[in-house]
């Protein structure tokens, strides 16, 4: 349980409350994805917002689509690739206003 796995694992630990779970969750150093089955709306509010990772799925194992943001936080990465997101580092935003009363007035 302290190894980051790739593959097809299913890592299963017993837990006491869900507070417990998140500080069980949390307390590996890294953070790709994460995923969670609950019958509760309530429940998985607190999963999405407390547990440390770059993807939470709940109740599902779906797929990572290009518009959707992928990266871990963490040991497992820093920043995102796909989505917007992705793309903002490549961007270099700027700033410019033009009015006619300043163009008459620099020339």
């Amino acid at each position: 349980m302290q190894e980051e796995p790739f593959g097809p694992v299913a890592a299963i630990c017993a837990y006491g409350d869900l507070d417990q779970a998140l500080e069980i969750a949390n307390s590996l150093p890294f953070g790709l994805a994460a995923y969670a089955f609950t019958d509760s709306s309530d429940t998985a509010e607190r999963l999405i917002n407390g547990l440390e990772a770059g993807i939470v799925l709940i109740n599902t194992f779906g797929a990572v689509y290009p518009e959707t943001p992928f990266g871990g936080v963490k040991d497992s990465g820093f920043g995102s690739e796909n989505g917007i997101e992705g793309v903002e580092g490549y961007l270099r935003p700027k700033y410019a206003a033009l009015t006619r009363a300043s163009l008459a007035t620099s020339l």
